[in-house]
Parts: structure tokens; sequence; C-alpha cells
């Protein structure tokens, strides 16, 4: 009696090509439609017991390299679905993240900034980290064309301390509408050591560049991450 016997080559071959398939599937991701993946599973699952059913059953296949390969199988489809979960979680929070930018919009925030753009006469309010060790600290403000307009003190104690310009020039007048440089400078044992300083302006829109989210205030645009205070 003769026994009929089907191709004895190995019956998972279809998975290094599937496995392939998979890997270069997970590189676009974007474009992947959910019901190729699964119509992939099927052929696996159809291929494998079309093999076992008709395996030489003086030669039958190796159970180990069996759940080896499922196992295989199972890694990638696994990661798959992971890599989308994490591509909905960061289009969730990106979506948080417009929203928290939203809300800041006709508040003040604090954030480094050297420069603002103010009505005539406007009070501009900032901050400087100041070194240890300083016995004294000023603000310098400059107009458009770079000319000292004001300087005046703040205190100088170390660390994150606060200022005010009240918006007028060294004459006493009230400085024309425009856009005005600050600079910080303390002196530390007789040397002049500049700060950054940090403005306070007003938030007048956003922007969502990918996940970058950036507010538009009269201070330029600032990363939401350089915000330090919310006012």
């Amino acid at each position: 009696m003769t026994t009929a016997v089907t191709d004895t080559s190995n019956p998972f071959d279809f998975l290094n090509h599937q496995k392939v398939a998979n890997s270069n599937a997970t590189q676009d991701s974007s474009t992947q439609d959910a019901s190729s993946l699964q119509l992939g599973q099927n052929q696996f699952l159809q291929l494998l017991l079309a093999q076992l059913k008709n395996q030489d059953p003086m030669q039958p296949q190796d159970p180990s390299a069996f759940l080896s390969q499922l196992a295989q199988f199972s890694t990638v489809t696994g990661v798959q679905g992971m890599q989308e979960s994490i591509s909905q979680l960061t289009d969730s929070m990106r979506s948080s993240q417009a929203l928290s930018g939203a809300s800041l919009v006709g508040h003040d925030v604090l954030a480094p900034a050297k420069s603002v753009t103010v009505a005539a006469g406007a009070a501009v309010s900032g901050a400087a980290d100041i070194p240890d060790g300083a016995s004294a600290a000023q603000v310098q403000v400059r107009d458009a064309s770079g000319q000292l307009i004001r300087v005046f003190s703040m205190p100088a104690g170390a660390g994150v301390n606060d200022f005010t310009w009240d918006g007028l020039t060294s004459s006493g007048t009230a400085a024309p509408a425009g856009t005005y440089d600050f600079q910080v400078v303390a002196n530390v044992g007789g040397t002049a050591v500049a700060a950054d300083p940090m403005l306070r302006s007003r938030v007048a829109s956003v922007t969502m560049d990918g996940s970058n989210l950036t507010l538009n205030t009269n201070a330029g645009t600032i990363a939401l991450s350089d915000v330090k205070r919310v006012m």
C-alpha cells in the first residue's frame, strides 16, 4: 500500500515571508490597513492546518519548530498592535496639548525673552535668575534702535527675582509704542555678570506644528515647555 505524501519542505517558509512583510509594513504604519493584517493571519493558519493534515506520517514535522515559529509570529503581530496603541496614545496626547495651549490664549506667561512689543507708556514685568554673591543688579532697557533709554535697579538676592519697568524713559516721559530690549546685569565681586531675563507677555494664539506647540505672544514665539509661570 502506498501512502500519499505531499511536499515535505519546511511548512513554515511562509512565515519567514510573512515576518518580512510585517516588518516592512511597520515602517509605513500610516498606510497599513487593519484588514490586510487579519488576512495575513488567516493565510498562516490555513497553511499550517493544511501542512499538518498532509504531512508525511513517517516524517512528521518537529513540534518544537512549530512552537518556535508560532511564537515568532505572535511576537511580530504583538509588536504591530503595540505600535498602533502607541500611535493612538500619541494622537491623544497631541490633542490634549493643543487644548492646554488654547486655554492659555488671553493669559500672560513668564518665559525667557529679551524683547517685547508694548503700547506707549505700558509697563513691562519680568524676572531674572541672579547668581550667588551678587551685591547689586540692574535692568537696562533699549529701544528698537539700540539706544539705552532707562536703567533701574532690581533685587539682587540669589535666585529668581522679579522686576518691573514702569514704561518711562530716563527723562520721566512715557516711552513710545514699540519693541524694547531688556538686559539684566549683576555685580558679582566687582565684575559685571549678565543674567538672562524672563519677560511677561500676553498669549495671542497658539501654533501646533507636529508634536511641538508654540505660543504666539508680544514677546515673540515661545515654546510651551519654556513657560515658567502663568498669570
